[in-house]
């Protein structure tokens, strides 16, 4: 009881100082530092909202974008193909007769200065440079070889490029499909499914090379030697006179052991100077599995990142897709995703090798 009056004043110095001015606003700086968690969670709700609303936007406008972008290539191209200004389309026979008819007037501006629609796309074209088909000219690609793997490569990956060649006139598109499909024993069958879905994407059955090598086996575990692979595809150039050769690029699209060895093997020929001198090698771009799988949407980042493709539109992509269903033996579930999401069924894009592009590769592929 002695010891109160020390209590009671230790008491009354603690409530004075916690009155003082400065330590209540120390009090306040720290309550402001750290909030209560209510207000956390609203702060992280209304920022999360915001964020997801923009993210909406965003893709909203990518997508009319890309929509856009992929009516305006084909009405392009239309234009293109009937005024007969030798750009690179599908050209046919419907296309000569437009032309020839008196059609393509309408691409001269009228007696009073207005230009015609016809002279409006012709204006478009020639400014954006937008089509379905940016290829070299035929000229320069009558005889075209496209290597593959194995049996249902051909639409699996290039089914935009075949069409697009065969389309064209005066060009002859050959495949050399490097293995018979014998992964599952299903050589035979596989052999008859390519048959009908070459024929299917407009390829003769006597334009078919297939070869049954043992040393090149259709297994993702077997590592198919560069020099045998060359050799065929070397020999195949040279009797057919190839003009110009398309296959995977080093990442073979889906990074199958086989495909990277096609390319690793026409890649040697280009490094060791042995391809014909007006023989061009080009190959088909690997992409991301987001953009693999964007379908049509992956137009905008094709044309601004791409210097050559072939663009189908949803009846021609059709066509591909029966050829790829040709190939019953192959149909699981994920194949039905992949050929209506795929965006190697609408797009291909490509790039022409040099020997300065082989150089560099294979010093990152020893690297």
């Amino acid at each position: 009881m002695r010891f109160n009056w020390l209590s009671e004043y230790v008491a009354s110095i603690s409530s004075s100082i916690a009155s003082t001015s400065p330590w209540r606003q120390l009090q306040q700086q720290v309550q402001q530092l750290v909030p209560n968690p209510q207000a956390i969670y609203c702060r992280i709700r209304s920022s999360s909202a915001e964020a997801l609303e923009h993210v909406l936007i965003a893709c909203a406008v990518y997508l009319l974008v890309c929509l856009g972008l992929y009516k305006l290539t084909f009405w392009l191209s239309g234009a293109a193909s009937g005024s007969g200004s030798g750009l690179d389309g599908h050209h046919n026979d419907n296309d000569t007769s437009n032309a020839g008819s008196g059609e393509g007037s309408e691409l001269s501006p009228s007696p009073d200065g207005i230009r015609s629609p016809g002279g409006l796309k012709q204006a478009l074209q020639s400014g954006l440079r937008l089509r379905s088909v940016r290829l070299p000219k035929t000229a320069c690609m009558e005889r075209v070889l496209l290597i593959t793997a194995h049996p249902d490569d051909e639409c699996m990956f290039f089914g935009p490029l075949i069409y697009s060649l065969t389309q064209r006139q005066g060009c002859q598109v050959y495949i050399l499909c490097l293995s018979n499909g014998n992964f599952e024993h299903k050589a035979k069958v596989r052999r008859q499914e390519l048959w009908r879905s070459c024929s299917k994407l407009g390829i003769p059955e006597s334009n078919i090379v297939l070869m049954n090598a043992t040393n090149l086996p259709d297994d993702p575990y077997v590592d198919w030697r560069p020099d045998a692979v060359a050799s065929l595809i070397l020999h195949t150039i040279e009797s057919l006179d190839i003009q110009a050769i398309f296959t995977f690029d080093r990442d073979g699209v889906s990074s199958h052991p086989n495909h990277c060895a096609v390319y690793y093997a026409a890649a040697s020929l280009c490094l060791a100077n042995l391809l014909p001198k007006d023989c061009k090698f080009y190959t088909l771009d690997s992409i991301n599995v987001v953009r693999k799988y964007l379908s049509i949407l992956d137009l905008l980042c094709t044309c601004f990142m791409s210097t050559h493709w072939c663009i189908l539109n949803w009846k021609e992509a059709a066509i591909v897709r029966s050829a790829m269903m040709e190939h019953q033996s192959q149909m699981r579930w994920f194949r039905w995703l992949y050929i209506y999401f795929s965006r190697y069924m609408f797009i291909n894009s490509m790039r022409q090798i040099n020997l300065s592009d082989v150089e560099l590769e294979m010093q990152i592929h020893d690297n």
